[in-house]
Formats: structure tokens, sequence, C-alpha cells
């Protein structure tokens, strides 16, 4: 059943400056492995910012918004053996939604030079 659907949209500048500007933050939002990903990509911005807006609706599909105990790198976005992205989640946050029910996580993601956009399906 689904439980929850969010909607992000955010502008590939935006994320851009914010990780030129804020020491820290690639490391705080993004994990380990996205960084590595994003890091290989010729336009890698794009790829930050369609991850960024994918952990935002996620937090929009919860219906809570962002939750205390829950982190942003912790909310991982992979991609299966054929290129599908799929949200992993880690750590706390794996906790927490596990003790909400959710079972499965659905999300597709979009950008273009200037924006980047993400939906996030929640199944209980």
């Amino acid at each position: 059943m689904i439980a929850g659907v969010g909607i992000d949209m955010i502008e590939v500048e935006r994320v851009s400056e914010k990780m030129a500007r804020a020491e820290g933050f690639r490391e705080l939002v993004f994990s380990q492995n996205e960084i590595d990903y994003c890091e290989k990509k010729k336009n890698k911005f794009e790829h930050y910012a369609a991850r960024f807006a994918a952990k935002e609706a996620f937090y929009k599909a919860i219906g809570a918004g962002w939750m205390n105990g829950t982190a942003f790198n912790e909310i991982e976005i992979t991609n299966d053996g054929k290129g599908k992205p799929l949200i992993k989640l880690l750590g706390n946050t794996l906790i927490l939604m596990n003790q909400m029910g959710i079972l499965n996580i659905h999300v597709s993601l979009t950008h273009l030079k200037t924006m980047a956009s993400a939906v996030v399906i929640i199944e209980n």
C-alpha cells in the first residue's frame, strides 16, 4: 500500500555553490558511495543535485520532514545493474524507517544542465 509520495526540484547551481562555500557540506549530505559516483561524472553537480532532490523528496514522502535521528548521508541513492536509481537506507535512518514500517521505496531522478528533480514513493 502506498504510504507516501514526495517530489522535489532544485537548481544545479544552488548545490554547486553550497558545496563550494560550505566546508563539509558534501560529506554531511552525501554518502561516500554517492560522492565516488558523482565525482566520476562529467557534469557531476547535476548528479549531486538529483541525489539531493531525492533525499528531500524522501523526507516529504514519509510525511514528517527531516526527523531527529536521521541523516541525509544515510539516505543513499544507488543504481541497480541496469542503471535504475534505488534508495538504500543506512545507520539510524534505516532503523527508524524500519520502525515506521516502510517496506519499499521507489525513486525516479531527472536532471538537466540547470535543474534536477526527484519523485519518491513509499510503501508499507
